[in-house]
């Protein structure tokens, strides 16, 4: 009788070493699944905004001119235009046209750092992409629309509008210079193309709306022209940004330097 307990209790003993290789084995494999569900997750969304962005704006040298109008409650419409070189997505000049009074007035961005010179100043000024520009409009939406390398985007869930299939992300800003720090992004599904998005806070309060709109061929793609900027903290005010004249252009990178400035007209 005491043989056959040691012959059962050694054969307990093999069993429960084969159940914790086996465990040890699978384990791995099974917690590896999520994770490598997340990164395929990860890069579909990050490539569905590069293609958004893409539809926006060329990816190389271009120039275009955005006349930016702000209406209130009651009041009446304020109008600035500008005239913006961009180059990359990292590097552009933003040229107030009208109204004269800011003529002369040039926003410079390069990387992540943004300039602001004024005829009556000697030095240009450093300024935060957050900071309003005109109306609804922030030196960012202007100076650095490059979602794909501001935000860190999140694939939420797919949405039925008006019969089509919109892709809704979330895009958490990498750092706290980027415009926004949150923007919920609704992208068409079978073109790219941007539909609407809401730009948040760091308290996660919501600040205004966007919808992309009047799409229209310039330079080869279909983009759109009309941006219509909705304050969500106060009714009633918005500005409609609308784009015109793009053009290609080969843009030196020695434009994108402060002491370049003075020389642009």
């Amino acid at each position: 009788m005491q043989s056959m307990t040691i012959h059962h209790s050694g054969v307990k003993t093999t069993l429960a070493l084969l159940s914790a290789a086996l465990l040890a084995w699978v384990a791995p494999a099974s917690a590896a699944e999520p994770l490598q569900a997340t990164a395929s997750s990860d890069a579909e969304a990050r490539l569905i905004v590069e293609k958004a962005d893409q539809v926006r704006f060329p990816v190389g040298g271009f120039q275009v001119d955005v006349a930016i109008t702000t209406t209130g409650s009651g009041d009446n419409a304020d109008v600035h235009k500008y005239r913006v070189l961009s180059k990359g997505n990292t590097n552009s000049v933003v040229m107030v046209t009208e109204p004269a009074s800011e003529r002369g007035q040039i926003l410079l961005m390069k990387e992540r750092d943004l300039w602001v010179f004024m005829p009556e100043v000697s030095q240009p000024i450093r300024l935060a992409f957050s900071q309003r520009l005109t109306g609804q409009v922030a030196n960012g939406d202007l100076a650095r629309a490059n979602f794909a390398a501001d935000y860190n985007p999140k694939l939420l869930r797919s949405e039925r509008i008006d019969n089509e299939t919109y892709h809704v992300l979330e895009l958490t800003g990498v750092d706290r210079s980027v415009t926004y720090q949150k923007v919920i992004y609704w992208v068409r599904e079978k073109d790219h193309w941007p539909y609407r998005a809401e730009f948040y806070s760091l308290s996660n309060r919501l600040l205004k709306t966007c919808k992309y709109e009047n799409f229209k061929t310039m330079e080869g793609t279909k983009r759109p022209t009309r941006l219509v900027m909705e304050d969500a903290l106060r009714g009633g005010e918005q500005s409609v940004l609308e784009y015109g004249s793009m053009k290609l252009r080969d843009l030196p990178d020695k434009i994108f330097t402060k002491d370049y400035l003075k020389k642009l007209d």
